[in-house]
């Protein structure tokens, strides 16, 4: 299990995680979400102990994670920016990996590379941006650790590249209880293979949640009824949004579904549809909720990326 406490850290003048506490549970693939500069870099390199914390803690295991070669083995950690040892080819960082993880498997790195169709004796630096970060998923997936942190996974990947990539990673988390983090810019990347979903903003965790949950708790409803009405009429139907049009009256709708369903069904409606939320959907209304603005979050850049 992976646990935050008031994790803070700051470059110069730059604070790039603020009071960020959360808990990962083992077998999870845990997604995080926010713009450039928002913070997800380095939460990744602070679990993996690359960076010391400047204040709160870190803990995998009930372990702290600096400097602690025990936990270091049992991370496979691929950054945006991608490393090779110089003029090597996959075979060559197959045996840099093998003499890291003990549980490093070659069968497993001879399917996969073949499976992804690369030549392990060329020059990896002769590699595409999509080659290069396909041998870094082989590489990790191939050392079988507990847990995986994955920066940006699918960027420079195909279409193809990125549903075998998210097949092996679920597969992992299915067989071995593999505990997975991945960041993305992309809400829409991340929503169909993730279990936890957090959106990170300016340093801050500002919302986290199960998806499945997210997804069965919210519903939008279209209702309309033969006689004038204004809103007041809804008063005790737990919606977070809603908005009247002419006879037709828009709302976002909360809690347990049947609950809802019922109650507004016995206000005798003439029309009443219930239409599904996208994940991106949901998230907007509780950013809403919590005073933010989910779109102008996830469109705001910053020229860093700690």
């Amino acid at each position: 299990m992976i646990k935050t406490e008031k994790l803070t850290k700051s470059f110069e003048d730059f604070t790039a995680l603020s009071d960020v506490s959360c808990t990962i549970p083992d077998g999870c693939i845990y997604g995080m979400v926010g713009s450039n500069g928002a913070g997800k870099s380095t939460f990744l390199r602070l679990l993996s102990g690359v960076y010391r914390p400047d204040d709160g803690q870190i803990t995998i295991d009930n372990m702290p994670v600096f400097e602690n070669s025990r936990i270091k083995k049992q991370i496979a950690f691929i950054p945006d920016d991608l490393f090779f040892l110089p003029g090597s080819n996959m075979k060559r960082m197959a045996d840099f990996y093998s003499s890291i993880y003990e549980s490093f498997d070659k069968d497993r790195f001879n399917t996969l590379t073949e499976a992804f169709n690369l030549n392990p004796s060329k020059n990896i630096n002769t590699f595409s941006k999509g080659m290069k970060r396909q041998v870094a998923i082989i590489l990790a997936l191939s050392s079988h650790p507990k847990y995986m942190f994955f920066d940006e996974t699918f960027d420079g990947l195909d279409p193809v590249m990125r549903n075998l990539v998210k097949g092996l990673i679920c597969k992992d988390v299915i067989d071995n209880n593999t505990t997975t983090i991945i960041t993305s810019h992309s809400l829409r990347e991340l929503e169909d293979i993730c279990d936890q979903l957090s959106l990170l903003h300016k340093g801050g965790l500002i919302l986290e949640s199960d998806i499945e949950g997210l997804k069965t708790s919210h519903f939008k409803v279209q209702i309309a009824f033969s006689e004038d009405y204004d809103t007041s009429i809804f008063a005790g139907i737990p919606y977070m949004y809603i908005k009247k049009q002419g006879s037709v009256t828009n709302m976002i709708v909360t809690g347990d579904y049947n609950n809802a369903i019922n109650r507004l069904k016995s206000m005798n409606p003439i029309l009443m549809d219930i239409l599904p939320l996208s994940l991106e959907e949901v998230f907007t209304y509780e950013m809403q909720k919590l005073g933010y603005n989910f779109d102008e979050i996830l469109n705001e850049e910053s020229n860093y990326e700690y």
